[in-house]
């Protein structure tokens, strides 16, 4: 692999990932929509900045999140979020739920999924309708403070 932004995974090699992996990408991917939106909308200070991201990237967030989009998946991608909600993890984080976390993940594992497909557009339209109706200025886990 040469172009380590776009990797070149055929059909057989997407197939043999763990859900676990697509998760791990997929969480990359997912902070950095939100962190591109985030400097793109608010003119925050370093401080804002981080504590939005932790407002869109928190595993109740990301379960809230899905549970906006997933009416609108198609077959194939309702099958890949529930590979990767339904994924055996080794630990759930002290400040998550057990049902937020699989969400998060099963989120996590869609993203991934759409990335190594490079289905960008896919991914831009749902990550649009995730943030769709937040007022510009909004500081997710900041309340009461706008930019």
């Amino acid at each position: 692999m040469s172009d380590f932004l776009k990797p070149a995974l055929d059909e057989r090699e997407l197939a043999s990932l763990s859900s676990l992996a697509l998760a791990h990408i997929g969480d990359c991917v997912y902070e950095l929509l939100v962190r591109s939106y985030i400097i793109c909308r608010r003119s925050l200070t370093n401080r804002d900045m981080h504590r939005a991201t932790v407002g869109y990237v928190s595993a109740a967030a990301q379960a809230e999140a899905m549970k906006r989009i997933l009416p609108l998946l198609s077959e194939e991608e309702r099958a890949v979020y529930r590979r990767g909600r339904n994924a055996h993890v080794n630990s759930i984080p002290k400040h998550a739920g057990v049902g937020s976390y699989h969400a998060a993940t099963g989120l996590e594992c869609l993203f991934g999924w759409l990335y190594l497909q490079d289905r960008r557009g896919r991914i831009n339209e749902l990550f649009g309708l995730i943030v769709e109706e937040e007022p510009r200025g909004t500081v997710p886990g900041n309340a009461g403070h706008n930019a």
